[in-house]
């Protein structure tokens, strides 16, 4: 599931981003599948909502995450040179981080970099990690890209910087597209600097389906923000109980598809980005996408983008991978 923007009750805010007002307008007036990038669930609420997802017993990610970053954070820290630096891209609360974080610690002072467009996840990696001892952390609230650059411009001569992209944020991406960006990564990075990559593993479909659609409504309400979003920011008025939270699998792509597909034919206007929307009966919006691996697929797909995939170390409780890709 990963992003910004001010969160207000008070109706429009002042000044919207025009990305957003862009992206909208563009997504839901497209021909065919209307589209919204699943960054923009991630407002303030949207964010609060993930972290409530991440404890829920359908959706094991996160704990499958945590577990192998404890088990392992020794044996990865003794994979790396020193000195080393640290950029997390989408660090969220950065929960999971901190036993790497501690374990580097030991070694040496580390600088710690959390990437995120999200203001929120931002302060509460703050809150979180802040007070490690030995470890200096700045935050960005940029796209992944625009961080990274940023952090690789204040490495100084002989540092190795270690990349975190976990959660299984690479399952966002269509596979072409993920390729695309861990190239991209690549290009920022140094021989030898190293790239930690999680990825959610293929499972049997009942089981993430339950993982998308908790009994309890919490990834309904995550789902449906990003309409109440667009109502608050960009002055539009989605009817939310009008429309219905709905998880699909695709065979052909391995991946999970959230959608919020409309009850009734109704039209929406969206003031701020000066457009109206016509929806069908069971016509959906597409919200987000997470694309399922396997452990031999990872290690293909890492040698494409010139990295060599140096360990792999599997979650048994929910399958679910982290690998460490150096860059050659």
């Amino acid at each position: 599931m990963s992003l910004s923007g001010p969160f207000s009750t008070q109706g429009i805010t002042e000044q919207p981003e025009p990305d957003f007002i862009r992206d909208v307008r563009d997504g839901l007036l497209r021909f065919g599948q209307k589209e919204l990038p699943s960054k923009y669930l991630y407002d303030e609420l949207g964010s609060a909502l993930f972290e409530a997802i991440s404890l829920l017993p359908e959706y094991g990610l996160n704990r499958a995450g945590g577990r192998l970053m404890q088990r392992h954070a020794e044996e990865l820290v003794r994979q790396l040179p020193l000195p080393v630096i640290v950029a997390e891209l989408g660090s969220g609360n950065g929960t999971n981080t901190r036993w790497l974080l501690e374990a580097l610690s030991r070694r040496e002072a580390v600088s710690y970099f959390p990437i995120d467009i999200s203001s929120t996840a931002l302060s509460r990696c703050r809150q979180e990690l802040g007070r490690l001892d030995s470890v200096t952390m700045v935050g960005f609230e940029r796209a992944y890209l625009d961080g990274l650059l940023e952090v690789a411009a204040r490495r100084r001569s002989g540092e190795c910087l270690l990349v975190l992209f976990l959660g299984s944020t690479i399952g966002n991406f269509d596979r072409p597209a993920a390729e695309v960006f861990l190239s991209q990564v690549r290009n920022v990075l140094q021989i030898g600097d190293a790239l930690l990559l999680a990825t959610d593993l293929e499972k049997p479909v009942p089981e993430l389906l339950n993982a998308y659609d908790d009994p309890v409504g919490v990834t309904a309400a995550f789902d449906l923000n990003v309409l109440a979003r667009i109502n608050r920011e960009l002055n539009a008025d989605f009817v939310l109980k009008n429309f219905q939270h709905v998880v699909r699998w695709s065979e052909e792509h391995r991946r999970i598809e959230m959608h919020l597909q409309s009850k009734i034919a109704q039209r929406v206007t969206i003031a701020a980005a000066g457009c109206s929307v016509d929806f069908e009966a069971a016509e959906t919006i597409w919200t987000e996408s997470s694309h399922k691996y396997n452990c031999g697929e990872v290690v293909e797909l890492a040698q494409r983008c010139a990295y060599s995939c140096e360990r792999q170390w599997l979650d048994h409780e929910w399958a679910f991978a982290h690998s460490l890709l150096v860059a050659r």
